[in-house]
């Protein structure tokens, strides 16, 4: 078999995708907040996690777009799609987010994106792409996503959490509301590194939590396990 991740219900191959497989994706595809009807947008989709976590927790219901600028990954996209149980909900495109302009309009838009703004660049010029916010900045990601989000959208992301109001900033521009935050912690004793966001078009009262992914002892927490129960085989 290729080099992957095995979910409980499908098979991530990421062998030429610039950025595998990691915990923030696994951790965005479980605790966005998905809508009961609509078609949702995957934003950078490398190669294709969140949108097969999104169609396996819709049950295949609600149609899903992948978009990534690179060849690659869009390929493999593709690959991953086709031996899912959901190869027609998802279409997979080649494509720009700054430049896509659908028919459609999306009820959740979904996005890991490129937030390494202060790092060296990577020697890959993939993984420079995947993982530097120079290709995607996020004052024209939020006012894109905008463009292509219907009426009463969400838009959820995870980013690390030095970066949280540069975001929370450019999203205010562009007019989303913060709905929900959770500020994400490796273990008990490391500083809070990531967050889960989840944007609106229309005013909330937003909801705060935090998630500790381990406990004092190295063992996931219970928290954790419940969150990513339905994708990891371990749980």
């Amino acid at each position: 078999m290729a080099a992957g991740f095995q979910c409980k219900q499908f098979f991530i191959d990421h062998q030429h995708c610039a950025m595998k497989v990691g915990t923030d994706a696994l951790l965005l595809g479980a605790w966005a907040r998905i809508p009961a009807s609509g078609s949702l947008l995957d934003i950078g989709c490398g190669s294709g996690i969140l949108s097969l976590m999104l169609a396996q927790r819709s049950q295949g219901r609600l149609p899903i777009t992948a978009l990534d600028l690179d060849a690659g990954a869009a390929q493999q996209s593709r690959i991953n799609v086709a031996a899912s149980p959901w190869p027609a909900t998802i279409q997979v495109l080649q494509q720009d987010i700054l430049t896509y302009q659908p028919a459609e309009r999306y009820s959740l838009l979904l996005c890991n994106p490129p937030y390494f703004h202060q790092a060296l660049p990577a020697r890959d010029p993939a993984r420079q792409l995947a993982r530097h916010s120079a290709s995607l900045p996020w004052p024209q990601l939020m006012q894109q996503a905008a463009k292509l989000a219907s009426e009463d959208a969400d838009f959820a992301l995870v980013i690390p959490t030095d970066g949280l109001p540069l975001l929370l900033q450019a999203a205010e521009m562009s007019g989303w509301q913060l709905r929900r935050l959770c500020q994400v912690q490796p273990n008990p004793h490391k500083a809070v590194r990531r967050a889960l966001v989840q944007l609106s078009r229309q005013p909330v009262v937003p909801e705060h939590s935090q998630l500790c992914i381990q406990q004092h002892d190295g063992q996931y927490s219970e928290a954790y396990r419940q969150l990513l129960k339905d994708f990891y085989l371990k749980f």
